[in-house]
């Protein structure tokens, strides 16, 4: 398939497939960021009304900075994966204290916020700068793998970056990263997600049984108040999970003690 054959396909797609997000609408840096931040590992179904709930209560990445922790851990629960919102809120101090409240510009800059690789920095990059960065996410793999890589077995991503940049649109970047991604969202949703082609997926782990349900269990009680851990341990009907999850989050700087009662970092 040509260049232009397949840039000519994938906008048809994305004209047909396109799918309204509020960091769409607006992409001012700090919503894309929030946004990129939510999406790991989450659907966009679940993440428009967090999202939105989300901006509502922080309305600017100055709020955000200005927030305590605690505050960000209660309106992000019920997304999981909690040591992102602690990423999303150290982003915002940094934007505000090393930055000035200016949003790095470029790739060197956006990956020094805590939590931003490569692939959320080029994805910052896209949506709301609009430069035609090369990056590369699960739907984008997708599109790439159906129609280049349909025989090979371990394609890494050296080779899914080469064939994207080749296949890039210069002019449009922002939309063109919209319509890759809503096309190869639609691939997935006819089973042909092809994951399993790439050298570096490794497959979620199951949430139920997990230490992490036991953490998002955590992190949902003491968003209500301060508990002593043998409350905890009832509340969350606590098994041998237990210790290694709170350890963890802990670890991870989310939850705090204050004598003896527990609750979420401030």
């Amino acid at each position: 398939m040509s260049i232009e054959e397949f840039q000519e396909l994938v906008w048809q797609k994305g004209n047909e497939l396109f799918r309204p997000m509020p960091w769409r609408e607006d992409t001012r840096p700090y919503y894309v960021l929030v946004s990129e931040l939510m999406l790991q590992q989450t659907q966009v179904e679940r993440v428009i009304p967090k999202f939105q709930e989300f901006i509502r209560s922080f309305p600017t990445i100055g709020d955000l900075a200005s927030s305590s922790l605690e505050q960000v851990l209660q309106h992000w629960s019920g997304l999981g994966y909690n040591r992102r919102a602690k990423f999303l809120w150290e982003s915002a101090k940094m934007v505000q204290h090393d930055f000035n409240g200016i949003f790095p510009e470029t790739a060197e800059g956006l990956v020094r916020l805590p939590g931003v690789g490569k692939n959320t920095a080029g994805a910052i990059m896209a949506y709301s700068f609009n430069q035609p960065v090369v990056y590369i996410e699960t739907n984008i793999r997708t599109v790439f793998f159906y129609h280049f890589f349909e025989h090979n077995e371990q394609v890494t991503d050296t080779e899914l970056l080469a064939k994207a940049t080749e296949m890039l649109d210069h002019e449009h970047p922002r939309e063109w990263y919209w319509a890759l991604m809503d096309y190869g969202s639609h691939l997935k949703r006819q089973g042909i997600g092809l994951n399993s082609k790439s050298a570096h997926y490794k497959r979620q782990a199951p949430l139920k049984g997990s230490v992490r349900e036991v953490r998002g269990q955590i992190i949902k009680q003491l968003t209500q108040y301060d508990m002593y851990e043998q409350q905890l341990k009832v509340a969350v009907q606590a098994d041998e999970r237990f210790e290694k999850a709170l350890s963890g989050l802990r670890s991870d700087g989310l939850v705090s003690t204050t004598g003896e009662r527990l609750h979420l970092s401030r």
